[in-house]
C-alpha cells in the first residue's frame, strides 16, 4: 500500500472533527453571536436607557422598601394592579414592578430604588426579550408545546460537544496551549487564523464544555415536556384556607399584611435567604410569595405565605429538589450566567466572544484549504480526464478504418 493511501488515526479524527462542523458553520456562529449579545443585553439596555438605572441621589442613601414602592405605583397608576416587585441582581438598576390595568394590558414599571420615582415603562418587546427569542428559538412562535427554532439552537449542542472531543483528540497535548501560548503574526492568514482556533479552543475548553451540554439538556427538555414526562417533586400548587380569608364588604379588600412584613418572615424563616421579589396574590385564596437566592446561587428559593395570618404554609427550598432536580434546574443559569452580578456575565460575554471569533478562524480555515483542494484536484482531474478520452478516440478511429 502507497504512502498516500495511509491515513493515520490523527488525521481520521482530524477529517471528523472538520466534517462535524461544516455542515453548520455560518448557523452556529450566527447563534453564537446572538447568545453572546443576549448574555449582555440588560447590561445594553442599562446603557442605552436611562429609566433602567438606579441612581442614587447620595452615597449613604438606602433602598425603599416594598410598602413604600407600592404606594408610589398605586398613586401615580391609580386602578392599576401590582403583580410583583422584583429587585435584579445587579443594584444599579431599576426595581421592576409588574402591572396589570382594567382593559386587559399589562406593562413593567422602572421604579428607582433610593427615591420611589417611576422612571419609565414598557409594555412591549424589549431589546433584551428580542435577543433571547432570536437566538433561543430563532423567533420561532410557540404552538403546540417548544417551539420548533428551540429544538433547532438546542440540537447544536450535540455537534458543538462532538466537535470538542474530536478537537482535544486532534491537537495532542493540547494542554500546553495554556503553558505556551501561540500567535503567530506576519506569517500569512492561514498560519494566523490555525493558531488562533487552536488557542481560542484550549482557552474555552471549560466554556464550551458549559454551553453544549446545557444545549444538550434544553433539547431533552423539550422532548420530555412536549411529551407531558416530568419528574418534579414541587408538588400541587398550595392555596389559602376558606376559613382563612376575612368577611368584607362588598368592595373593600380584604385586609392583608404588608409586604415588608412577608420580607420580614421570609428573613426570620430562612436567614441565608435573599429576598429579590415578592409576588401579590391574584385571588383571594393566593398566597404572597417570596422569593430569592441562598446559599446556593445557581437556584431560586420561595416561600408562600398566608396573606391574612403571615403564616408561612409553603416553602421551595433547594433542599427539597432531588438529585436530579438539582442538576437539571441549574442547566439554564449555567447556560446564561445570570447568577452571580456583572462581572460574571461580562467573563460569559468575553468567552462569548472567543467562541464566535474560533467558530468563525474555523470557517476562514476550511475556506482556504477546501479552496486549494479544491483547485488542485480540478487541475489532477483535467490531465487525467483528457488521458482517459484520447485512448477512446483512437479506438473509435481505428474501428472505423477497419470498417471502411
Amino acid at each position: 500500500m502507497s504512502k498516500a493511501k495511509k491515513v493515520s488515526k490523527s488525521k481520521l479524527w482530524f477529517l471528523v472533527h472538520s466534517w462535524l462542523a461544516l455542515p453548520l458553520w455560518l448557523f452556529v456562529f450566527f447563534v453564537c453571536v446572538t447568545g453572546t449579545i443576549a448574555t449582555v443585553s440588560q447590561e445594553i439596555v442599562w446603557l442605552a436607557n436611562p429609566a433602567v438605572r438606579a441612581n442614587a441621589p447620595s452615597a449613604n442613601a438606602e433602598m425603599l422598601g416594598y410598602d413604600a414602592i407600592l404606594k408610589v405605583v398605586e398613586r401615580e397608576h391609580p386602578g392599576a394592579v401590582v403583580q410583583s416587585i422584583s429587585r435584579p441582581v445587579k443594584s444599579q438598576f431599576a426595581l421592576t414592578v409588574r402591572v396589570g390595568y382594567p382593559d386587559a394590558t399589562s406593562a413593567s414599571l422602572y421604579v428607582n430604588p433610593y427615591t420611589g420615582h417611576i422612571q419609565g415603562s414598557s409594555s412591549g418587546f424589549s431589546f433584551q426579550q428580542f435577543m433571547r427569542a432570536l437566538h433561543g428559538w430563532l423567533l420561532i412562535p410557540f404552538t403546540n408545546g417548544f417551539s420548533l427554532g428551540w429544538y433547532i439552537v438546542a440540537f447544536l449542542g450535540v455537534p458543538m460537544l462532538a466537535s470538542l472531543v474530536t478537537g482535544l483528540v486532534v491537537y495532542k497535548r493540547f494542554w500546553r496551549g495554556f503553558m505556551n501560548p501561540r500567535l503567530r503574526l506576519g506569517q500569512g492568514a492561514r498560519i494566523f487564523w490555525g493558531d488562533f482556533h487552536r488557542l481560542a479552543g484550549i482557552w474555552s475548553i471549560p466554556f464550551i464544555a458549559i454551553i453544549s451540554i446545557t444545549s444538550i439538556w434544553f433539547l431533552i427538555q423539550a422532548a420530555l415536556s412536549d411529551n407531558q414526562i416530568s419528574f418534579s417533586t414541587a408538588g400541587v400548587p398550595p392555596v389559602v384556607a376558606r376559613e382563612d380569608i376575612p368577611r368584607v364588604t362588598a368592595g373593600a379588600p380584604p385586609p392583608m399584611i404588608s409586604l415588608d412584613r412577608a420580607a420580614q418572615i421570609a428573613q426570620q424563616t430562612f436567614p441565608d435567604l435573599e429576598a429579590s421579589f415578592v409576588r401579590l396574590p391574584a385571588n383571594a385564596y393566593g398566597h404572597i410569595g417570596v422569593g430569592g437566592r441562598g446559599a446556593y446561587p445557581l437556584l431560586f428559593e420561595n416561600l408562600s405565605i398566608n396573606p391574612y395570618t403571615g403564616a408561612v404554609e409553603h416553602t421551595r427550598r433547594v433542599s427539597d429538589r432531588s438529585g436530579l432536580e438539582m442538576v437539571t434546574e441549574s442547566m439554564r443559569p449555567l447556560h446564561t450566567g445570570d447568577f452571580a452580578g456583572t462581572w460574571l456575565k461580562l467573563v460569559y460575554c468575553l468567552f462569548g466572544l472567543l467562541l464566535s471569533m474560533m467558530v468563525f478562524s474555523g470557517m476562514m480555515i476550511w475556506t482556504k484549504r477546501t479552496f486549494k483542494e479544491t483547485v488542485a484536484a480540478t487541475r489532477r482531474r483535467a490531465p487525467a480526464v483528457a488521458g482517459k478520452q484520447a485512448p477512446a478516440a483512437m479506438a473509435r478511429a481505428t474501428a472505423g478504418g477497419r470498417h471502411e
